[in-house]
């Protein structure tokens, strides 16, 4: 009797584990996606947007006068050197809410300036590009995808940064919006599968 007791424990673990893997058991709205062709450069392109401060949920840097959240104490870690770290609510171009964005800037000094987000979708997945600190056009920073998840996992491409003021606010000069542009050119899986063509 205890055997068929233990079988059936184990048994049934395995069952609820199965389940767990087929049947998600948090099913995420998904806002839909506003994906534009690019005809004449290939691929396509995706806008997001962060409207600055009304979406920076937090700001961590060593040194700052006013803290978000309030009361939060940044720690005084040598190693951290001048990192600025800040959380935002991540906009698509319907200015839906559709996830968060964390933006690392730091100084290295071996690779100088250092600039990486980090974009997580939760319905669709999280992708993390590293931005050139020079401005490609005069107020545009450009990156390469460097890593992603899920549907981000293979996805080849770039992603511009450019921060555009707020004109009817010009009392606050740190009042606008940063706009983010990711462009698609390709997936691993096609070049892998291309390679193996050849």
């Amino acid at each position: 009797m205890i055997k068929v007791f233990i079988v059936g424990i184990i048994l049934g673990v395995a069952g609820v584990l199965a389940a767990l893997h087929y049947i998600p058991a948090v099913d995420q709205y998904r806002e839909a996606s506003i994906i534009t062709m690019k005809p004449n450069h290939g691929g396509n392109s995706e806008d997001f947007h962060v409207k600055v401060p009304v979406d920076r949920i937090m700001i961590g840097a060593s040194g700052q006068t006013n803290p978000l959240p309030t009361g939060m104490v940044w720690p005084n870690d040598p190693r951290l050197g001048d990192a600025r770290v800040e959380l935002f609510k991540l906009r698509n171009a319907r200015d839906a809410v559709v996830g968060v964005a964390s933006r690392l800037a730091t100084e290295d000094p071996d690779i100088g300036t250092l600039i990486e987000w980090a974009l997580h979708l939760p319905a669709r997945g999280t992708v993390i590009v590293k931005i050139s600190p020079q401005a490609a056009d005069g107020n545009r920073r450009v990156g390469e995808l460097s890593a992603g998840t899920r549907e981000f996992s293979t996805l080849v491409g770039t992603m511009s940064e450019r921060w555009v003021a707020e004109t009817a606010n010009s009392e606050d000069s740190s009042a606008g919006r940063i706009e983010l542009q990711m462009s698609v050119t390709g997936s691993t899986v096609r070049k892998q599968d291309e390679e193996v063509a050849e």
